[in-house]
């Protein structure tokens, strides 16, 4: 009677453990599953679209003003563009005359609206030739110009004519956005050559134009793109007359 009762007590004793082995292993399996949920990697340096209001941001992608160095930079870029400094409202008049054109065509292609801030700085919006041979507002090379379109030669040179420049410069920024899948990436390329940023890229191992390591000028260049974003859109903040206040066609305010 005795052992019956041992043998019973003893079943029930090794079901419960079993059973209590059981809770745990479950207990544990669904805090792993959340933490593995969370645990994502979120690049310190590129905040997503929603965030990216509330920084300095190009294309909806914001730069990381909790890294010192990037902050410093960029405080810097904006003191080199405020009107005590450059003491001229050319660009917003050039601004309020040439945007108006460019936006319509960046919306159709679908080239983030800040991109119309990329001929500001590489050519002032002006229509002269560089040393190396690069013209018009986009500053397009011979070459490059006439494999996205345009007819440069014998007497023609349409990357002089707004529509059409702007037109190959669309094409050629989806193409640089398709192979980095950046578009702070692409407006690098476009400013230093698909081939040096992708070299550079390999070289440094990195995918992130803030942490990347590139020369003086294509380094300041998405700087130079938000510094341009900044006092266009804002000029009282930089020293800037309000009546130089510019504002996106009506109809792209609810697309950017």
């Amino acid at each position: 009677m005795i052992n019956k009762s041992l043998i019973t007590c003893s079943v029930i004793l090794v079901m419960a453990i079993i059973f209590a082995l059981n809770i745990c292993s479950t207990t544990t399996t669904k805090k792993s599953t959340n933490t593995a949920t969370k645990s994502h990697h979120v690049s310190k340096l590129i905040f997503a679209k929603n965030d990216a209001a509330k920084y300095y941001s190009f294309a909806d992608e914001a730069l990381p003003r909790n890294n010192e160095k990037v902050d410093r930079k960029m405080r810097l870029t904006l003191k080199k563009h405020n009107y005590k400094t450059t003491q001229t409202n050319l660009l917003h008049s050039k601004a309020e005359k040439l945007f108006p054109i460019i936006e319509p065509i960046l919306a159709e292609y679908g080239i983030p609206n800040d991109f119309k801030y990329l001929p500001l700085v590489e050519s002032g919006l002006n229509e002269g030739t560089s040393p190396k041979g690069a013209r018009g507002l986009w500053q397009f090379m011979p070459g490059t110009a006439r494999s996205y379109g345009l007819k440069v030669g014998k007497g023609k040179d349409e990357r002089l004519n707004v529509r059409k420049a702007t037109i190959a410069a669309c094409k050629y920024l989806n193409e640089l956005h398709d192979e980095f899948g950046s578009w702070t990436l692409a407006a690098a390329a476009y400013n230093n050559g698909s081939v040096k940023l992708a070299k550079a890229m390999k070289t440094q191992n990195k995918v992130n134009y803030f942490r990347m390591h590139l020369n003086k000028e294509t380094g300041a260049y998405v700087y130079k793109l938000v510094a341009m974003k900044e006092i266009i859109g804002k000029p009282v903040k930089y020293g800037y007359s309000a009546l130089y206040a510019y504002q996106p066609l009506p109809q792209l305010l609810a697309v950017n």
